[in-house]
């Protein structure tokens, strides 16, 4: 869309959306089916993974792992893009599974090696499954963190 700036050396998967104002650093990777809302800035060496979408005005930062959405400041985990996968004929039972994943890695209390680790040990393999671990551990940056609600205790 209108001044989107996709600085050298970026890949861009297909049936990716680049909204208005969308800024790519170098050598960033967009995976196919993506959708980075307006006026997001991505840093220079950033992943964004297959069928995520991130929030308008996002700063990214970090790595956003497939199938999620991210937003908030700082960018974090907001829940698995459900709708973006039904649209794309994902069923309800592999959407579950891969809530499961989500659930484990940003909601176990566990860091982000543990949370792997069990993961790979403890849930049913699949490709979805295998593509989480593998962009995560091929990751340079680290990856978007859970989000925790401040307590003003």
């Amino acid at each position: 869309m209108a001044y989107v700036h996709v600085a050298h050396d970026c890949i861009v998967g297909n049936n990716v959306i680049l909204v208005n104002g969308v800024t790519l650093g170098g050598e960033v990777v967009v995976d196919d089916f993506a959708i980075v809302s307006a006026n997001s800035l991505i840093h220079q060496f950033c992943h964004i993974g297959a069928h995520t979408m991130l929030a308008g005005n996002s700063l990214v930062g970090k790595d956003v792992p497939p199938y999620v959405k991210a937003a908030r400041y700082p960018l974090s985990y907001a829940g698995v893009n459900s709708i973006g996968l039904r649209r794309r004929n994902f069923c309800n039972e592999k959407i579950n599974k891969i809530q499961d994943i989500y659930r484990v890695l940003f909601n176990q209390g566990m860091n982000v090696t543990q949370a792997v680790e069990y993961i790979e040990a403890e849930l049913p393999a699949s490709k979805e499954r295998d593509e989480v671990i593998l962009f995560i551990r091929n990751s340079k940056r680290g990856i978007i963190k859970g989000y925790f609600e401040k307590n003003n205790d």
